[in-house]
């Protein structure tokens, strides 16, 4: 345990201030719910003149974008994309900060097996997301609530936010999987800004062209729609499936290639 709560201190502010970034961006979105309400018929005649491609893109529903939920399904894309940054970013660096901050020979003369280290350091990662959405549910539901109309619903807001944390832990995944193949890698942030941006582009030019079935397992940003949680209060179990397998499967691949490769201190 003293790896984990070393690695939960060490991780402990970069936390907070994703969770407060996150926090204050639907904050941000959430306050102009009030003046959107006053002028709902007009701003969905706005939002109508866009192209039906770019309101697929942006997650806008016509039907639904001047209730609370609807709006915020809208910009939850956008913090979907904070967080899964924050989890790609976590899952590179996990592993490679021993070679990073040459620390790998201290840590692996360490009587503790590498498949302990690999365990640790998940672990630790796996609870700075729990935190993470945790405190992010907890004020997005003060705030939500606050502003709240007879049409809300509290369970398909917290299905909406949960999603968040499904994306999360498959990016961290992800993120270890990919990091265990580099012996050195100095910076981990241009890593995880490509395949986020990357996968995120995809999932958006899928939503574009209203590509379903298979076609929306490229991109885990497509893995959850929102206005398929409005309407049915649940996900999509095969999606949900696939998310199931990515996370269990790069985990997997992330312990045998770290058990087994050769780790150098950078020079």
């Amino acid at each position: 345990m003293n790896m984990v709560w070393h690695e939960l201190k060490s991780m402990r502010k970069s936390a907070l201030i994703w969770a407060c970034a996150m926090s204050a961006l639907a904050a941000i979105y959430l306050s102009l719910y009030p003046s959107i309400s006053k002028d709902a018929e007009d701003f969905r005649k706005l939002l109508g003149g866009y192209p039906e491609s770019v309101r697929a893109m942006l997650g806008i529903n016509l039907d639904m974008i001047t209730t609370i939920l609807g709006l915020y399904s809208m910009i939850f894309s956008f913090i979907v994309l904070c967080g899964a940054i924050q989890a790609m970013n976590l899952g590179v660096s996990i592993l490679t900060k021993e070679t990073r901050e040459r620390t790998a020979d201290f840590l692996l003369v360490k009587p503790v097996s590498r498949a302990s280290i690999v365990s640790a350091k998940l672990l630790a990662a796996f609870s700075i997301l729990v935190v993470t959405e945790l405190l992010f549910n907890a004020v997005t539901s003060v705030l939500a609530g606050s502003i709240q109309t007879g049409d809300f619903s509290y369970k398909l807001f917290l299905l909406i936010n949960l999603t968040l944390f499904f994306i999360q832990l498959i990016f961290l995944a992800i993120g270890m999987a990919v990091s265990v193949f580099f012996s050195k890698l100095r910076n981990v942030l241009p890593l995880s800004l490509g395949v986020v941006f990357g996968l995120y582009m995809i999932g958006a030019l899928l939503a574009a062209g209203k590509e379903a079935g298979a076609v929306r397992l490229l991109s885990p940003f497509r893995y959850f729609d929102n206005t398929y949680i409005l309407a049915h209060a649940g996900y999509e179990v095969p999606y949900l499936i696939a998310g199931t397998v990515i996370v269990g499967a790069a985990v997997v691949l992330s312990y045998a290639v770290y058990m087994r490769k050769d780790i150098h201190a950078v020079s």
